[in-house]
């Protein structure tokens, strides 16, 4: 299941990043499940954010970091057939490598991140502030692609608050 939402000025209710680590970290040792990250544009601020808390050992199984197609190649075994014919800031691409985390990995749920934090690599198609998410939970993958504003902190910042509370959120159904 797909979604696109723009977030232009968006102010992404809910809690900070520590807080929403600290539920989901709850959550997904209730459930006795480990959680895997595979990121392109938040260059593992996601990952980052999950091992700052003490103990995630218990619950954080690993990341990736898979900046270059490449790496999304190698890594996480996206096609690279997939990169060429729709992008690497795709939804195609972002469900390929939230399934390759989990294939990859010991987790049973994955949170992926494609995007254009900018300033530059825009385009009309996929301006900056463009991310497309991909989250595989319990077999199921579902991704959104979301624009946030602001300059690059900004839209990185966006995307590892988003990505954690969705997948919070996801797990909780």
């Amino acid at each position: 299941m797909a979604r696109m939402v723009n977030t232009m000025n968006d102010s992404l209710p809910g809690h900070d990043i520590p807080a929403l680590v600290r539920l989901l970290a709850d959550t997904l040792q209730q459930q006795g499940r480990m959680m895997a990250t595979a990121e392109s544009c938040t260059g593992g601020l996601i990952a980052g954010a999950c091992t700052d808390l003490s103990g995630s050992s218990n619950w954080f199984e690993r990341g990736f970091v898979s900046y270059s197609n490449e790496a999304k190649t190698e890594l996480l075994g996206v096609d690279a057939a997939l990169i060429t014919a729709h992008g690497a800031v795709s939804e195609e691409v972002a469900r390929a490598m939230a399934e390759g985390a989990v294939a990859r990995s010991r987790a049973q749920v994955a949170v992926a991140v494609t995007g254009v934090a900018g300033p530059t690599g825009g385009s009309r198609e996929k301006p900056v502030g463009t991310v497309w998410f991909g989250w595989s939970v319990g077999g199921q993958v579902r991704t959104e692609r979301r624009r946030f504003d602001g300059d690059r902190a900004a839209v990185r910042a966006a995307t590892v608050r988003y990505a954690l509370q969705t997948l919070l959120d996801l797990t909780k159904d």
